[in-house]
């Protein structure tokens, strides 16, 4: 018996399903936002070198500044040896990756920064607009989202990965500069700083304490603690750090070449997403360079929204960010992708 035209179609359907919703279609205005955005970088790149170097950015319009410290390009091994203590399975087989230079934040971004965005809207009714008001911007939170741990100089907390990525979407907007989230890889070599232990300073977790924030009831204020060799601080604990990659537990084996060229795992659903680095209520395994955590819906559990927030992880308050920025200006169609990473699938 043949099967008919129509129930072809639908069994196709229902096998392609999940392949066409890992491949949502772009929003056309978003992307024309995005044009404009890209515009602006491009201008601003012209007039300045794309040699890495350490430099300091005010936020325009406020007194409000963050530094970006310069990564040099090179090739390392990601991933933790099989003789490891506390070693994943997840942290391999290792792999040799090769980075282009690039920059990242010095601290992980802070309330000061990160509430100009998020309350952002508050100021969205005056006359000359911008790309990035143009920006989708948080929801206001039901509650105080540092939860009583401080605000003035220390990290912003509890925003989804999608809040992040659109905050690196309106600081483009704002400076000229393109910014993202560090790849899972970016992240993993600049918290390296050029060491193979299991911390940037070696293999004894008794010296954590002067570098790291952790196993404690709250959050420090950014840079507390000593940098890594690269002049990075609290890369291991005080909050965990979005990476730009969706988490796969065998993230490494599917890398290709000796060395493979960075690049980074793009979001097929919503959850879960890479964080990095520990937190300040980890113990010391978690805070290793090569420690990886998968998100969870979890994260929002105490969310009282109906659907629940894309804006805010309200029960994870040790999840943070830092930024990073590339030299090569990527399509527009690939920044988009950067921006709404994941986020179309599910809301």
């Amino acid at each position: 018996m043949k099967t008919p035209p129509f129930l072809k179609l639908a069994l196709a359907l229902l096998v392609l399903g999940p392949i066409l919703r890992a491949a949502p279609e772009i929003d056309a205005k978003e992307l024309n936002l995005v044009r404009q955005i890209r515009e602006k970088i491009l201008v601003g790149a012209k007039s300045t070198s794309t040699a890495p170097a350490a430099y300091t950015e005010k936020i325009p319009n406020t007194e409000v500044s963050f530094t970006l410290q310069p990564i040099p390009a090179g090739t390392f091994t990601i991933g933790s040896p099989a003789t490891e203590k506390s070693r994943n399975p997840d942290e391999g087989p290792q792999a040799k990756v090769s980075l282009p230079a690039f920059w990242i934040g010095q601290r992980e971004v802070t309330w000061s920064e990160y509430e100009i965005f998020m309350f952002a809207s508050d100021s969205a009714g005056n006359a000359t607009k911008t790309e990035a008001d143009a920006v989708s911007h948080p929801t206001k939170p039901y509650v105080e989202m540092s939860f009583g741990m401080g605000r003035e100089g220390f990290p912003a907390i509890s925003m989804t990965h999608h809040a992040a990525s659109k905050y690196c979407q309106w600081l483009s907007a704002k400076t000229g500069h393109f910014y993202r989230l560090p790849t899972e890889a970016e992240w993993e070599y600049a918290a390296r700083a050029g060491t193979t232990t299991a911390y940037s300073f070696g293999d004894d977790p008794a010296q954590l304490s002067a570098y790291a924030v952790f196993n404690a009831d709250k959050y420090g204020k950014v840079g507390s603690k000593k940098p890594n060799p690269w002049g990075l601080f609290d890369m291991h604990g005080n909050v965990s750090e979005w990476t730009l990659d969706q988490y796969e537990p065998d993230a490494y084996a599917r890398l290709k070449g000796d060395p493979a060229i960075g690049s980074w795992v793009k979001s097929s659903q919503l959850y879960p997403h890479v964080a990095r680095g520990g937190n300040w209520s980890d113990t010391p395994e978690l805070l290793r360079s090569a420690a990886r955590r998968a998100s969870s819906p979890d994260w929002k559990m105490l969310d009282p929204q109906l659907p629940k927030s894309v804006w805010y992880h309200t029960s994870a308050p040790w999840i943070g960010f830092r930024v990073a920025r590339q030299s090569e200006i990527p399509s527009a169609e690939e920044m988009y992708r950067i921006w709404n990473n994941g986020f179309a699938l599910d809301n």
